[in-house]
């Protein structure tokens, strides 16, 4: 908060520039009636520029001609300036109509605006007791001593105990009208900030697309360099606290049990008559539902990321094949202009593609060979029948039977590894089964490799000697 950031703020912030205007009360109220309050996210021109007539229809039959001589059509083209900042206008996919957004930093201007101005009740009990619920959240999630951890289980089942008992036996203390209007007004002001934090999330994700997009016009470098940098940010957002957040937020919102769950709170909430006596907008009953539309914008605009990143692979491929392409052409052009004319000597030479390397002293040194000395011997031939059958009892691995028993496996289960395999049929042959196992997983089925788990695998190969093997884990897939 020193003077020259400050300074810079003011000059080039898009929500202080928004406060300075001279037209900030129209621009202020006008876009918290169209986009803040409805909670709408985006509109069509025509559709903005009918409110805005409206609008100053109204305003110049109060305060007289001379103000607002401006259209309502220049008046948007003017806001949505990139020096002004206040509104985005783009064109969707699909459609030739310009439409309009708010930029998180005007919704910030116009929800400060909105907190000058006087409230009736002002609550403080929520926001303590929700700080104290915070603080234990945070020790809770951050104790490693274990006696600790029990204790604080023990003491929060015993308060469990004494409110059922409490319960059981008629006691039943309830809110009054002041702490339900406290926190039903916390509650309005956290779900309020809370679509505020998805339209800047989605502003954080559509810069993200806008730089894709400016390096992938003036990339000239190769692909897997260009990928490397732009799913590095893309990782880089994930992976940061407000990504983590987001992305915890939607898990949790996209439970249809916990959708329920919260609708039905909700619906308890609004008809309590202290309530009631506030008279809520009508649309805090589908707020939920303003949370899930907020979300797929946000979720919508990591998808175009994705469809950028697939065209320029797209684009680069076909570009890279129609250039093979010309050189294939412009050979056979000259090959066809030399048929009749074949040049002599050395047309083209090229490079040994590896070096030779010679090294002495690793020659052995010289050894003579040793004499065969042959034994003047007589044979004599065996009368006695000898069973030749020993020859042929040679050790055969049958890869039909070991590929029929992995399709057997697959069809009672999506995938099942090399160890599950062998236990469900231990291996006959020993290592030379194993081998087999190994060559149908990269040939005839899908099989893919978990460095991270070392399964042991063994078998017996008689009733004195097993032999044991470990390895990565190999999962076979359908």
């Amino acid at each position: 908060m020193d003077h020259s950031h400050l300074e810079s703020l003011r000059a080039l912030h898009p929500a202080w520039r928004l406060l300075r205007a001279d037209n900030a009360p129209l621009i202020a109220s006008f876009l918290h009636r169209a986009f803040v309050k409805p909670n709408a996210r985006v509109i069509a021109a025509a559709d903005l520029e009918e409110m805005l007539e409206d609008v100053l229809f109204a305003l110049r039959a109060q305060v007289g001609d001379g103000v607002f001589v401006r259209s309502a059509r220049e008046y948007l083209s003017d806001w949505a300036q990139p020096e002004k900042g206040w509104l985005r206008k783009f064109y969707a996919k699909g459609s030739d109509e310009a439409q309009y957004d708010l930029t998180p930093s005007t919704e910030k201007a116009i929800v400060w605006l909105e907190s000058l101005s006087a409230r009736s009740f002002v609550g403080t009990e929520s926001r303590l007791l929700t700080l104290f619920d915070l603080l234990k959240q945070l020790k809770a999630g951050t104790e490693t001593d274990i006696d600790a951890r029990i204790g604080a289980l023990e003491l929060e089942r015993s308060r469990i105990d004494v409110e059922l008992a409490r319960t059981r036996a008629g006691e039943v203390a309830t809110l009054d009208d002041t702490a339900l209007k406290d926190r039903f007004q916390q509650f309005l002001q956290l779900a309020r900030e809370l679509l505020g934090d998805f339209r800047e999330v989605e502003h954080n994700f559509r810069l993200l697309d806008r730089s894709v997009r400016e390096r992938i016009a003036l990339w000239e470098g190769s692909k897997g360099a260009l990928l490397d940098a732009i799913l590095g940010e893309r990782d880089a957002i994930a992976g940061s606290d407000q990504g983590r957040s987001f992305r915890a937020f939607w898990d949790f919102l996209m439970s249809s049990q916990r959708q329920d769950d919260f609708g039905a709170m909700l619906d308890h909430a609004l008809a309590l008559p202290a309530i009631q006596a506030l008279k809520p907008e009508p649309r805090v009953r589908r707020v939920h539902h303003d949370w899930l539309e907020a979300g797929e914008h946000a979720q919508r605009t990591v998808a175009q990321l994705s469809q950028q990143l697939r065209r320029f692979l797209d684009d680069r491929a076909w570009l890279e094949n129609r250039r093979i392409m010309d050189i294939l052409h412009g050979i056979e052009n000259k090959a066809l202009g030399v048929r009749d004319a074949a040049p002599t000597g050395a047309v083209m030479s090229i490079a040994d593609v590896a070096a030779d390397i010679d090294l002495p002293f690793e020659r052995p040194l010289y050894a003579p060979a040793p004499r065969l000395r042959l034994a003047a011997l007589a044979l004599d031939v065996a009368e006695e029948d000898i069973d030749a059958q020993a020859l042929y009892n040679q050790i055969v691995i049958d890869k039909a039977r070991l590929g029929a028993h992995i399709n057997k496996m697959l069809q009672i289960c999506g995938q099942i590894s090399l160890r599950e395999l062998i236990d469900a049929q231990p291996l006959e042959h020993g290592l030379g089964e194993l081998v087999a196992y190994l060559q149908l997983g990269e040939d005839e089925f899908r099989a893919v490799v978990d460095e991270a788990v070392i399964d042991s695998i063994e078998w017996t190969v008689d009733a004195s000697l097993t032999r044991l093997v470990r390895l990565p884990r190999v999962i076979f897939r359908r």
